[in-house]
């Protein structure tokens, strides 16, 4: 199979998986609680202080920030995925962290541009203490985040290694051959 093929076949899988789970939770939110409602199962009660699923609307961008800029975000969205769509198969194939970060990132993006297509704003139904209320494709886009930085961190230490193996080898050998 063609790499590019097996590269988008991946991509489009990863951010497949996340865009549905997102949709599907959001609809059963929107079907399950009314606007402004919270639930919790009766056996997590305790939690309802710290933890409960809400629906709530969401115009700006994650985690309720900039509400007035709905159309930006909507633009931003597609440039993000037609951005990750364009480079995706440019990614060395070693560098699983950065194309998982951009698989999630894109079905990030995708989820929530979706909604905003959709209902012209978004469904957020997770709170968590004061923090601001998020769904899975916020989640999808931060986790990404993360792994981008950790595949960075972890690269850039792997290189480090490297050129320390390769200066330790120089050293031992004879000095006309260094």
């Amino acid at each position: 199979m063609n790499r590019i093929v097996r590269d988008y076949l991946n991509l489009f899988g990863i951010a497949g998986v996340i865009i549905t789970l997102d949709q599907w939770t959001k609809w059963l939110v929107r079907e399950s609680i009314p606007f402004g409602g919270q639930w919790l199962p009766e056996w997590l009660s305790w939690l309802s202080p710290y933890a409960r699923f809400v629906n709530w609307a969401n115009k700006g961008a994650a985690f309720g920030m900039f509400q007035q800029g709905g159309m930006v975000f909507t633009v931003l969205a597609f440039i993000v995925i037609g951005a990750i769509i364009y480079y995706y198969p440019q990614v060395e194939n070693n560098d699983w962290a950065l194309k998982l970060a951009m698989g999630m990132q894109m079905a990030g993006a995708a989820g929530n541009l979706i909604d905003r297509l959709m209902f012209g704003e978004v469904t957020d139904f997770i709170s968590v203490g004061t923090f601001p209320v998020f769904n899975v494709a916020d989640s999808s886009i931060t986790i990404g985040v993360v792994v981008l930085l950790l595949g960075a961190w972890w690269n850039e230490r792997q290189a480090k290694m490297k050129k320390q193996q390769v200066e330790m080898g120089n050293d031992q050998l004879p000095a006309n051959q260094s």
